[in-house]
């Protein structure tokens, strides 16, 4: 083979995800270009690092590795190697989609070929020819995410957001009729950052839309878990959704969203197209729908993530009068669109992760220069 087979390693457990990488570190057609710990997490790391073939733990919190895999068939395909320590249908894998299924070692001999095994299933997995189940299929939906425990301070940690005081929230929710929305991007790091954000929220926060770096099947995933621990109503979007207090909109996988306005009020426009700053959807692209739309009546925050996308669209809010937060880079994940950002001038200010949900509803209470 001339070029090697990108191969991302999915488990909750450091010690496979270690053991695995390790195993597969020699072998001359195969690189393990990332690891990752759930459904969530993979799907950030899909987006930046373009896997061909992915290794799925079958039991992983959050969402199982069996109904991910169903959705990635239906919606993104990818050649899956399914894993599991316990018993498993390898047929009823097989029919789901996956590419092929192993056991994990529990021996030692079992460890000392577990590399050359799964490295000849990465390799015919990547051989065959990967293409969307045509089935419907009933999915439960994920489980509630539980709060997650602080680690202020950890850059690489999930974070308890400072909650805004009673008078920051004053007003918030009367802002949203008079016109005042929120515009949030992330990429890498980005699902964790934004669930802290908008835990923060109020009920009744003006119309927010995000903007985070996933393939299609992964935002609707995304939005369905944050409907389920967050204030706010949030849902993937759809062309021509309006915008009311209370809702919050995810730009759905391989389509760009703006903001746009009629006598009604706010809705979206969603289309797809060539990428914008490398991604579909864009932050810039949103970012920049929203200084021409609201102008002086948003707030905006770019967080965590690889790359530049959104640094331009943030200053051009910025520069219509809105009000415009950078993650510092402290609690970032990834330092790369918050710094842009803020090299280029687009942020008024910066702050902790913790922060920024209080902050902006601070903005929108008390109100900015």
């Amino acid at each position: 083979m001339t070029n090697k087979i990108k191969t991302l390693i999915v488990d909750d457990s450091l010690v496979f995800r270690n053991m695995a990488a390790r195993s597969l570190e020699n072998n001359p057609n195969i690189e393990v270009v990332g690891t990752a710990v759930d459904a969530f997490d993979a799907g950030e790391k899909i987006t930046d690092l373009n896997p061909d073939v992915l290794i799925l733990d079958i039991n992983m919190p959050r969402m199982s590795g069996k109904q991910f895999l169903t959705r990635l068939m239906a919606e993104c395909p990818i050649a899956c190697v399914m894993v599991t320590s316990s018993d498993a249908d390898e047929r009823e894998l097989l029919n789901l989609g996956a590419a092929a299924f192993m056991k994990k070692p529990n021996s030692s001999e079992e460890m000392r070929i577990f590399g050359s095994t799964i490295a000849v299933k990465i390799i015919a997995a990547a051989q065959k020819r990967v293409s969307p189940l045509r089935r419907a299929v009933k999915i439960a939906p994920p489980a509630p995410s539980a709060p997650p425990p602080s680690a202020q301070g950890n850059r690489f940690g999930r974070v308890n957001p400072i909650m805004p005081s009673a008078l920051e929230l004053s007003g918030v929710g009367d802002k949203g009729r008079n016109g005042y929305m929120v515009a949030l991007g992330a990429s890498t790091g980005g699902t964790d950052a934004l669930e802290c954000v908008l835990r923060a929220f109020p009920k009744d926060m003006p119309p927010t839309l995000v903007v985070q770096h996933m393939p299609p099947v992964f935002t609707k995933m995304y939005a369905e878990r944050l409907d389920k621990c967050c204030p706010m109503s949030i849902k993937e979007a759809e062309d021509g959704d309006r915008l009311t207090n209370g809702v919050c909109l995810i730009g759905a996988g391989g389509y760009h969203m703006e903001l746009k306005k009629d006598a009604r009020g706010y809705f979206v426009k969603c289309y797809t197209g060539e990428k914008v700053s490398g991604h579909i959807p864009s932050v810039d692209v949103m970012f920049e729908s929203v200084a021409n739309t609201a102008g002086n009546k948003a707030v905006g925050a770019i967080l965590t993530g690889m790359g530049a996308d959104g640094a331009r669209g943030l200053l051009k809010m910025r520069n219509k009068g809105s009000f415009t937060v950078g993650q510092n880079q402290e609690t970032c994940v990834v330092y790369g669109m918050p710094m842009e950002a803020h090299k280029l001038g687009a942020c008024k200010e910066q702050h902790p992760l913790e922060s920024i949900g209080a902050v902006l509803c601070k903005a929108l209470s008390q109100g900015w220069k």
